[in-house]
């Protein structure tokens, strides 16, 4: 089968662009290792209008069923190799199968930035988390450690302080970039102490996680002891797969996008996070936003090639 439309990518903006699709009568597949993308491990999304509060699960398992009520083929794989062929692309798959697709819509979105400090390699999954929401329940009554400034980073001390004993919130700047709310929210929750600028410089345990050297001392001590630390330092483009695509990227290779979603490379769209559109700023809203323009787009595109 030769698909109308491959979109590569299950998060908001590949999904969105999917409902549109199918409305549309595109036949369409998506193919994306985790339904929902990122925002399936956001513990609460409170700025998705309609939805006052819902989780990043509940949020995710509902953008997945409608894509499918209508009719979309979802894949949870992920994409090993693209190859434009004969006016069309062909797509290899994690698991050894191919599909090709007329035109392709790329919302691969972004993943999560390594500190690349000593020792967080060794204790990746030992006590060093990149989803608070993921791993959070393993630190009941414990104490943790939040690397970040970010609304990431602050939503997560909230949420592992309804778990955790303690949580260090550990900031290089003397300002956090968080929402006031996020920043109301740990200020006001005894559980959470924020410390600025301050990196941490080393992770240090023996068969796990025990303890984080800093690089300026806190009450003349350069080392914490915890028993888990989350890095929330913000986001890079999953771009990785199309180095040999020939499409344009800005300098911090996010995807390059006229305003319709389109991309450098004729018969291929990007839309969410994973591109340089809607000034960067990296919302649900945004992502969903772009994928149902590009979807729009490229219904224009199939219906003028008949």
């Amino acid at each position: 089968m030769i698909y109308d439309l491959a979109i590569i990518g299950a998060g908001p903006a590949g999904l969105s662009a999917s409902v549109y699709a199918s409305r549309y009568g595109i036949k369409n597949i998506v193919v994306g290792e985790v339904g929902g993308g990122l925002a399936m491990s956001t513990h609460e999304i409170g700025n998705w209008l309609g939805s006052q509060k819902v989780s990043g699960f509940e949020f995710a398992k509902n953008a997945i069923d409608h894509a499918s009520s209508l009719g979309a083929e979802i894949r949870s794989l992920s994409v090993d190799q693209i190859e434009k062929k004969d006016g069309e692309f062909g797509i290899l798959l994690s698991d050894g199968s191919e599909i090709s697709a007329k035109t392709l819509l790329l919302s691969m979105g972004t993943k999560r930035r390594k500190l690349g400090v000593s020792g967080e390699k060794d204790f990746a999954g030992k006590g060093v988390s990149y989803c608070s929401t993921c791993d959070g329940f393993f630190y009941k009554d414990k104490i943790v450690a939040v690397v970040g400034g970010g609304d990431s980073a602050a939503s997560a001390a909230v949420y592992l302080a309804n778990i955790a004993k303690k949580v260090y919130l550990i900031y290089r700047g003397d300002k956090l970039r968080a929402e006031r709310f996020w920043v109301d929210a740990m200020e006001n929750n005894p559980n959470v102490e924020i410390i600025y600028n301050t990196n941490v410089k080393e992770i240090k345990g023996n068969e796990k996680v025990e303890k984080i050297e800093l690089d300026m001392p806190i009450n003349g001590v350069s080392e914490i002891v915890i028993d888990g630390l989350f890095v929330e330092i913000g986001l890079s483009p999953n771009t990785e797969m199309l180095k040999n695509m020939d499409i344009e990227m800005d300098d911090e290779g996010y995807i390059k996008i006229d305003s319709d979603g389109r991309t450098s490379v004729n018969g291929i769209w990007s839309a969410g996070d994973i591109t340089n559109g809607s000034s960067k700023f990296r919302q649900i809203v945004t992502a969903a936003s772009e994928g149902a323009i590009a979807a729009n787009s490229i219904n224009v595109y199939l219906n003028r090639q008949k």
